[in-house]
């Protein structure tokens, strides 16, 4: 790592294809909004000859694919995938939004690689190791993924490598900040006149060789004198971290007892430390400047990504199972496997259609092949259900991507990842297998939604296509769920947050040509009587011919929350004859799914039908239905009416640090704190009850509160009675006779 042979790059224009697992390293760029992931991206594509000037292929396309708004705002919100070849090796390279709100673009590069980088830029110093991103790091390192960290922006005036360096380890080393190391040294040149004494190169721990790219290309000599020195306390402590991890116990008593250890066997067993995920090397990088041909740190990073990385075989294959749910024995990342890829990412081309972004973890696709598809039948979030899911479809070309160009492969083996054009039925998360035996791998863990974006059609042309719309999008996106609430007959689209829904508006404008009006958001209100009441219908009218006379009465008294409505009969004597009492009943329970005071529907009521009168000739069955809810309408007249609002069970997990302001927040939105408990690494479950109409902007609200560290999710518990105060703001909204 920074102490072989230059590697032969590849050849700019030309589509990597690997023809073993093992040459295949599968790497995913993690980091906040702005830490310059992208940015080296192109650094390390432009070093490894892939692309001939910073930031462009040969025809002049943006390495990056971005979506209009992309370019609007100035970030990425989606997964890219930039393959590279590097020594012999193929590296895929998955670039992540740095922004929170598209984290299932985190989540879908995270299953599709098998190491991550973790980007800090040292232009925002410490408070660029954000909480969120120190929670990734905890989720890679519950699964044993192997991370190694790259300090970027070292060009900048704040940037301080050594500070950085520890606050990596403090944030990322937990028990073990020794695991936490850099394995280079930044090289300064001459002061500006601001003072300034710009990076030119890096000093390498191990090899302890001077690695220059003042002249826009990497080269080597040995270390001054005076550079020695400054380096021995630092390379001391590497070959103490890397042992401390080797699997060769013997290693740390012969160094203890003053061995040289030989540099070879050094750079052997912290290959083999990073593949294991126990020790996390420190890099630094930066990228490359005007017409220079390497960026400082690239070439040590690509050593590392081929050397120190696993290969797809070392890593564990999701569990897999038939599409019925019958466990199938482990796969492993062979070629001559059976068939199981993954579609992690689906876009829609306006020129192709739909391309799928498919991680083969077993056996190997080729195009043409007809291929199962099995997904998990996402309901919840306005997806197919799974048994209409299921199809057989064939796979068209297969190509390797770059920025917009689309590059042909002849096959993908297990281990790689590709571009797959027209599987017109595969949504992201499903499973492609042989057709002859369907295999469905176990889902990774997504995100909910749960900011609401209630929207309508903005003409009849565009109502025409919403729907289709729509589905593309979720069928897109798992982290978006659609809804159409049949209480408020609002169309929802639940999304992460606020950029997660100008990219959903954006999308459905641009690739599908619907324009939407975004309108407030409803909640499902109840309506329900406070005390007993009666009430008498009347629906009397003759107008020549055939007349309408209907005449009831009922009693209407409240019951308990969820009660639903009883209707009970106890009419004697005839009065309102037996074939018209369900008629009555209809009517009531008609009424009241309209409600009575603010429109929302009325419940957990007993409505007993008393008397009433008939006629020989003009009553009838719609007769009696309007004198049921004529009656309803008036016992409502005679009695107060509770307004009900729907109550969610909020759990809150959040770092110790922010659990009062979490609380403070909570009970600001009439919500109940019910308990609270310790979870692990330093944080606290706050469990409450919030009424739901307080909370449509919690995702945002909380975000804010926590520095993007906190989680929640919600359920619904039950209606209960609104205050006084805020029902009367929904009966003034509800207008005239509310």
């Amino acid at each position: 790592m920074g102490d072989k042979a230059n590697a032969h790059p590849g050849a700019a224009g030309r589509a990597a294809t690997a023809d073993h697992p093992a040459s295949v390293r599968n790497v995913v760029l993690v980091g906040h909004s702005g830490s310059g992931k992208t940015t080296l991206v192109e650094a390390l594509a432009l070093t490894a000859g892939a692309v001939n000037r910073a930031g462009r292929v040969e025809d002049g396309t943006a390495v990056s694919d971005y979506d209009e708004i992309e370019h609007r705002q100035q970030r990425s919100v989606q997964l890219s995938l930039v393959p590279v070849e590097w020594g012999g090796y193929k590296i895929n390279l998955l670039d992540t939004p740095g922004y929170a709100d598209f984290v299932g673009e985190l989540r879908a590069g995270l299953r599709a690689a098998d190491a991550a980088l973790f980007v800090v830029s040292a232009a925002e110093g410490v408070e660029g190791i954000t909480g969120a991103t120190r929670m990734v790091w905890e989720e890679c390192a519950a699964v044993g993924m192997p991370r190694a960290i790259v300090i970027t922006h070292l060009e900048s005036a704040r940037a301080d490598f050594p500070q950085m360096t520890r606050a990596c380890a403090d944030a990322f080393g937990g028990d073990d900040p020794d695991a936490v190391l850099p394995l280079y040294l930044p090289l300064h040149g001459e002061p500006g006149t601001d003072g300034h004494a710009p990076v030119t190169g890096l000093v390498g721990l191990l090899s302890q060789r001077v690695y220059d790219y003042a002249s826009g290309e990497r080269k080597e000599s040995e270390p001054g004198p005076d550079q020695l020195p400054a380096i021995e306390e630092a390379r001391n402590k590497l070959i103490e971290g890397i042992i401390a991890e080797s699997e060769d116990e013997s290693l740390m008593d012969r160094y203890l007892a003053g061995d040289e250890i030989d540099h070879k066997t050094l750079v052997d067993d912290l290959e083999r430390a990073v593949a294991r995920g126990v020790f996390h090397p420190v890099l630094a990088a930066a990228p490359a400047a005007g017409g220079a041909r390497q960026g400082i740190g690239t070439v040590e990073l690509l050593e590392l990504v081929t050397g120190g990385f696993p290969t797809p075989p070392e890593r564990p294959v999701p569990a897999v199972t038939t599409p019925d749910g019958t466990p199938r024995p482990a796969l492993t990342c062979d070629p001559e496997g059976p068939l199981a890829a993954e579609v992690v990412k689906t876009a829609s081309d306006p020129y192709v259609g739909r391309i799928s972004l498919v991680r083969v973890f077993s056996g190997t696709l080729r195009p043409d092949d007809t291929v199962h598809v099995s997904g998990h039948g996402l309901t919840d979030r306005g997806h197919e259900p799974r048994d209409l899911h299921e199809a057989d479809e064939r796979v068209g070309a297969l190509s390797a991507p770059f920025g917009k160009q689309q590059r042909p492969l002849p096959r993908v083996i297990a281990g790689d990842l590709a571009c797959v054009a027209k599987l017109s039925r595969a949504e992201t998360g499903d499973t492609l297998s042989a057709k002859d035996d369907p295999l469905l791998m176990e889902p990774w863990d997504m995100p909910d939604p749960l900011l609401p974006l209630a929207i309508q059609a903005h003409s009849k042309a565009d109502e025409d296509k919403l729907s289709q719309g729509l589905s593309r999008l979720v069928a897109e996106d798992p982290t978006m769920r659609l809804e159409q609430n049949q209480d408020t007959h609002q169309v929802v689209l639940w999304c992460l947050g606020e950029a997660h829904a100008d990219v959903a508006l954006e999308r459905l404008r641009s690739r599908y040509g619907v324009q939407v009006d975004v309108v407030p958001h409803k909640v499902s209100l109840r309506e329900t009587f406070a005390g007993r009441s009666a009430g008498r219908g009347r629906h009397v009218k003759q107008s020549g011919g055939h007349g309408q006379y209907a005449i009831c009465e009922i009693e209407v008294e409240p019951l308990p929350g969820g009660s639903g409505i009883e209707f009970v009969d106890k009419v004697v004597g005839g009065a309102v004859p037996r074939q018209f009492i369900p008629s009555v009943e209809k009517g009531v329970r008609a009424q009241a799914a309209k409600g009575v005071a603010t429109g929302n529907a009325l419940v957990d009521i007993r409505v007993t039908l008393l008397d009433g009168k008939a006629h020989s000739v003009d009553s009838s069955d719609a007769a009696f239905q309007t004198a049921g809810a004529l009656a309803l309408r008036e016992a409502a007249a005679g009695t107060t009416i509770h307004l009900l609002e729907p109550v969610a069970d909020v759990r809150v997990l959040i770092s110790d640090e922010y659990v009062g302001t979490v609380m403070s927040d909570l009970s600001g939105r009439r919500g109940r704190v019910v308990g609270t408990e310790q979870a692990p690494g330093g944080r606290t479950l706050v469990r409450a009850e919030v009424p739901e109409i307080e909370i449509g902007r919690y995702a945002i609200d909380l975000r804010s509160l926590s520095q993007g560290t906190a989680r929640f999710n919600r359920s619904y518990a039950r209606h209960e009675p609104m205050p006084p105060q805020v029902a009367q703001k929904i009966r003034e909204q509800a207008g005239p006779g509310a």
